[in-house]
């Protein structure tokens, strides 16, 4: 799920730097990819992978 979240802020963070959109310092498209960029590592990690197996 967070890597879903992910890909919708680097698409997000694109399309601010390809239509060179003016925005404050705070939803800048640098901001916005790194704040993905945590996700994806979120994930990577995995939290917020879905339910934990806990068959033994």
């Amino acid at each position: 799920m967070l890597g879903i979240a992910a890909a919708v802020l680097f698409f997000i963070a694109f399309l601010i730097n390809a239509a060179e959109i003016t925005t404050n310092d705070v939803f800048s498209s640098s901001n916005v990819m790194l704040l993905g960029l945590m996700l994806l590592a979120l994930q990577v990690a995995g939290i917020g992978s879905g339910r934990p197996d806990r068959r033994r």
